[in-house]
């Protein structure tokens, strides 16, 4: 089973940072690939950024490109998305998510991930 936990969300004010993390604790993500997405209430998963298996290639949405960074700690088993420079059209629920293929993927869709975290809301407002 895998179990993905978010952590780190907040209200924040416009031009502020955060760094959001995702947990696995029953499952390794050293072989996968993973990425964050994000939603506002009704409408659809936005694609924000992915990490390799192996983290030598990253991949952002070009709206937060040069602003956020997604990284992962193998040793911790956790993966992070460090945001800065947020502003209010930001503000959404962040989702972490996983592949079940392992090694060599890339999608930028929320239907190529099969494993999802319950997000954590991020709210970008003064």
């Amino acid at each position: 089973q895998v179990q993905l936990v978010e952590s780190g969300g907040g209200l924040v004010r416009p031009g502020g940072s955060l760094r959001l993390s995702c947990a696995a604790s029953t499952w390794s993500m050293k072989n996968y690939a993973m990425a964050w997405f994000r939603q506002v209430p009704g409408t659809e998963r936005e694609f924000v950024a992915q990490i390799s298996w192996q983290g030598d290639n990253t991949y952002y949405s070009s709206s937060v490109r040069g602003r956020f960074t997604i990284s992962k700690d193998y040793a911790k088993n956790t993966l992070y998305l460090q945001m800065t420079n947020l502003n209010p059209e930001e503000t959404a629920v962040y989702f972490c998510a996983a592949p079940r293929q392992s090694g060599g993927f890339h999608s930028m869709a929320a239907g190529g991930y099969d494993y999802w975290g319950q997000g954590t809301r991020v709210t970008v407002s003064s």
